[in-house]
């Protein structure tokens, strides 16, 4: 039976989770024959070959590793690390996400709330100082409207397959890694793209976590509606995409041990928090675009708004009892949010930009009325 082309990238990703460094090309030919069989060997070096660089890169004749770059893989070694950022229960560490959850413990995390970079590229070296200095890239940055500059979009629509293949690989790694340090029944919720939300949802699952539905955060954006480009008069009751207006926050849960019950009286998961007796929380939340009080006080060209964001951390703690994890933490608003809901919490970012922003804006955040 021959096997899919996604089955061959997992299988080869898997392997490579259990190695220190590189590997000979006939050591994963064996390992991916072994665990799903059906795939030939002139496949799998097409499939090393035509994702390196990226994915994969070459060691030496015949060998090769993941891709050390900055968003598909992690340092091996991990070294002990202070926080970058303290205030009571809230603490900041500047690091990659993998390193540091290398060196954290099993089964002490009780819930992820994070924002990733969606297409991964998007927050690499080369796309970040494109936008810090205005030139776009994968950036668009749209004019201003009714005086107002509008905040720079990403776009996923310039995504190649190699990019969806590094995501898949990217989100099946961090999903293993996560499920490691959470404790039974915690909950993620991870916010996406509609464009890329399934890839990042397969990955999740296919690293062992269960999938539990889908927060809508219900808000308008600048994406989509737009005519088509250069033919828009030709065109002109074409829009190319729907205009976005919801956002999907990804919604999983690491297995129980038995019953929600008894889940919750060993591990104090295993559900979501009400926000009342008599409301449940739902998957479907009105928001609107980040305040301009927000973005002045933490400049980030994905911060998501208090409003929201104190609502979803709220209702990942079923008992408001644990420590929630922001693993790309960016300028510090789901551990603000925390602090205003009185969670411990603790966030991971690489760039040193932006811990420099988090270091004043999570205080500050946390402190805003909403």
């Amino acid at each position: 039976m021959r096997q899919s082309p996604g089955r061959v990238r997992d299988a080869i990703a898997t392997f490579f989770e259990g190695q220190s460094g590189d590997a000979r090309i006939k050591d994963i030919i064996r390992e991916v024959d072994d665990k799903i069989g059906g795939v030939s060997p002139s496949s799998i070096r097409s499939y090393l070959c035509n994702n390196t660089p990226g994915t994969f890169r070459r060691t030496g004749r015949g060998c090769y590793e993941l891709s050390t770059n900055d968003f598909i893989a992690a340092s091996i070694e991990h070294q002990r690390m202070e926080p970058a950022f303290i205030c009571e229960d809230t603490k900041l560490y500047k690091s990659d996400c993998f390193s540091w959850l290398r060196g954290r413990q099993e089964n002490s995390i009780h819930a992820v709330v994070t924002d990733p970079p969606y297409g991964l590229v998007e927050y690499s070296k080369k796309e970040q100082e494109k936008l810090r200095k205005g030139q776009g890239g994968v950036w668009r940055i749209p004019p201003s409207f009714d005086g107002h500059q509008r905040s720079p979009l990403p776009r996923f629509t310039t995504l190649t397959p190699n990019d969806h293949d590094n995501m898949s690989v990217f989100f099946l790694r961090w999903a293993k890694e996560i499920k490691r340090v959470l404790v039974p029944g915690a909950h993620i919720m991870v916010a996406s793209n509609p464009l890329l939300c399934q890839l990042v949802a397969a990955a999740l699952a296919a690293g062992g976590l269960e999938a539990r539905g889908t927060i809508v955060r219900q808000v308008m954006t600048m994406r989509g509606g737009d005519r088509p480009k250069n033919a828009h008069i030709e065109f002109s009751d074409v829009s190319v995409m729907p205009r976005s207006m919801w956002e999907p926050w990804l919604l999983f849960r690491k297995p129980l041990e038995g019953r929600v019950q008894d889940n919750l009286r060993k591990w104090k998961t295993g559900g979501l928090r009400r926000p009342s007796d008599e409301r449940p929380f739902g998957d479907v939340i009105k928001s609107h675009p980040t305040r301009v009080a927000e973005r002045k006080i933490a400049q980030h060209p994905s911060l998501k708004p208090q409003a929201f964001l104190r609502q979803v951390v709220h209702a990942i703690l079923p008992l408001g009892e644990g420590v929630v994890l922001d693993t790309f933490a960016g300028s510090g608003s789901t551990l603000a949010a925390a602090k205003a809901v009185g969670y411990e919490s603790i966030g991971v970012e690489m760039d040193p930009e932006y811990i420099k922003v988090a270091k004043s804006a999570i205080t500050k955040l946390s402190e805003l009325e909403i």
